[in-house]
């Protein structure tokens, strides 16, 4: 029988072989309970190109006191936030990993941010 996170994993493991062949940039999300962290991979070499995360102090610092990210606003705030790091650092196409996550939530609403802010996917 096989744990939650390791259901998790075996679907990952499927977009990330798809991914692969495709030879662009994926953004990547992991989502925990307290905070969600999304980073831009480069396709050929694998080196971290952007990241962001609601355990970075400015993020914590503009979402309130609490920190709270763990919510909806967060990921749409982390979304952004990554776009704008990622065309910085020159991307603008990426394939979009939802690291075996459902795309619903906070999953969906980090991606939607990330594409209004202007990331292709």
């Amino acid at each position: 029988m096989l744990t939650k996170k390791q259901q998790r994993l075996r679907r990952s493991r499927q977009t990330r072989i798809r991914i692969a062949t495709q030879g662009v940039a994926r953004l990547t999300v992991n989502r925990t309970n307290l905070h969600i962290y999304a980073s831009v991979i480069s396709g050929d070499g694998g080196k971290v190109l952007a990241t962001a995360s609601t355990a970075e102090v400015e993020v914590r610092k503009s979402l309130g006191g609490s920190g709270k990210g763990g919510n909806v606003a967060a990921a749409q705030a982390i979304g952004k936030r990554l776009a704008e790091k990622a065309k910085a650092a020159g991307v603008e196409k990426v394939a979009f990993d939802r690291a075996g996550f459902a795309y619903h939530g906070r999953v969906k609403a980090l991606a939607d941010a990330a594409r209004e802010a202007g990331l292709q996917f």
